[in-house]
């Protein structure tokens, strides 16, 4: 057996990657973290947290500012139907809020840092080399393309519907403390109030985003000052499996559906924790395991809420079905909230 730097080498350094970074520490495990971005890190998504990943988020030891999340509401030219959470409210935050206080916290619990891209990876029996580290175990979490991925064999493609989505962030007062998810017949646009006076708006589409989709939505921030556009895509990955000897695959890397209902870093936390617990007991087949049923509701409610609302008709009678049966959605509202 060769001599290792850490038990546990994390090569990505977002919110799934630094989740894994303080589950591990929490089990004793010595970590170092390879992210060559700057702190904090950027990324186009909704910053919505569901209140199932605030819950998972306070077991580690993070609370980032933001603003209360009372549900999810739907709306199209004419209707808003609204879901309230049963169980506390989620948190509107913005993204690089989330990632310093991730960041933070793992500081605080003496994960270390190296400024590395990882694009090769060679493993045995008794560890993993990569980025110029040796470690017993790998973790994965370097999004939606991942080079570890690649590098360690594991095919993925892009699914269908490919859709792609960009956000923005306008300097407006918030004026909901529901998500509002806008629907058009070509996208949605999903708004999320992060901070008193800005508000995020992130579109999804198969064609290229654009604003006056929306023309309510449109008129509301029609001269606010806004940042740049940042882009993602293609959002369906489908990935044959999370496990390839001693590197396992977290977050967006281990596979994804669609953004479409805002579950990304829940998701991504049980899943760190998922691997973590592997890691400890020494089987990696463990989390090939658990993958799918932590996964497996979002998986079935996402890709048919997807596949439902690509034909045109039935998109048109979503927002109607679900002023008509309110239950159902309030239902589907909740399971997606833990």
């Amino acid at each position: 057996m060769s001599a290792t730097d850490a038990d546990l080498l994390v090569v990505g350094g977002g919110p799934a990657g630094l989740a894994t970074a303080l589950y591990a520490r929490q089990q004793g495990l010595s970590v170092i973290v390879a992210e060559p971005r700057n702190n904090p890190i950027d990324k186009a998504c909704g910053e919505g947290l569901m209140p199932g990943g605030l819950a998972a988020l306070t077991s580690l030891g993070v609370d980032p500012a933001g603003l209360p999340l009372r549900g999810i509401a739907y709306l199209d030219e004419r209707r808003r139907v609204e879901a309230p959470f049963r169980d506390g409210p989620g948190r509107g935050v913005r993204r690089t809020t989330l990632h310093a206080a991730l960041a933070d916290q793992a500081k605080q619990h003496d994960v270390e840092w190296i400024s590395k891209r990882v694009d090769n990876v060679d493993q045995d029996a008794w560890g993993v080399a990569a980025g110029g580290i040796r470690a017993k175990w790998l973790v994965a979490a370097d999004g939606l393309h991942s080079t570890v991925r690649r590098a360690v064999g594991i095919p993925s493609v892009a699914g269908t519907p490919r859709r792609f989505g960009l956000r923005w962030h306008y300097r407006i007062p918030a004026w909901s403390e529901f998500v509002e998810v806008h629907w058009s017949r070509w996208g949605e646009a999903y708004v999320t109030p992060v901070e008193p006076d800005l508000v995020g708006i992130a579109i999804l589409s198969p064609h290229r985003p654009q604003l006056d989709w929306f023309p309510e939505l449109a008129a509301r921030v029609a001269g606010a000052p806004h940042g740049p556009a940042r882009g993602c895509g293609p959002m369906r990955q489908v990935v044959s499996r999370r496990v390839a000897g001693r590197v396992l695959l977290v977050g967006d890397a281990a596979g994804y559906e669609d953004a479409l209902t805002g579950e990304g870093i829940s998701l991504a936390v049980k899943q760190a924790a998922a691997a973590v617990a592997a890691i400890v007991d020494d089987n990696p087949a463990a989390y090939e395991r658990a993958w799918p049923v932590i996964t497996r509701r979002y998986r079935l409610l996402t890709r048919a809420l997807v596949l439902a609302s690509a034909p045109q008709p039935t998109r048109r009678a979503l927002i109607p079905a679900c002023e008509l049966l309110p239950g159902v959605f309030e239902r589907a509202v909740h399971l997606l909230a833990h």
